[in-house]
């Protein structure tokens, strides 16, 4: 799977917001938010190809949570993403 390149994360205040750059007007009813940890995850992943493992390895490595428990944080972010249509759907097969 991948991110979408055509969105951008943003720090505005103590918040992660995911701004599309390419909407001429923003529709306020479509805004992402993200906590830390799917910020920083969002950063290390942002232009590559990954997988759910990948994430949760990351994640593991990062919080030093165990390995049953980010894989279930992990299936969360990702139905979220999407669902949300955050993920590039050509590169959606991981």
């Amino acid at each position: 799977m991948k991110i979408r390149e055509d969105l951008v994360l943003r720090h505005i205040g103590d918040d992660h917001i995911i701004v599309d750059p390419g909407q001429d007007m923003v529709d306020m009813s479509k805004v992402f938010t993200l906590n830390d940890s799917a910020a920083w995850l969002w950063e290390k992943l942002a232009g590559r190809e990954f997988t759910s493992s990948t994430m949760v390895d990351l994640l593991v490595e990062r919080h030093d949570l165990p390995y049953n428990q980010a894989e279930e944080d992990i299936r969360k972010l990702v139905e979220v993403l999407e669902k949300n249509g955050l993920l590039d759907k050509l590169a959606n097969a991981g």
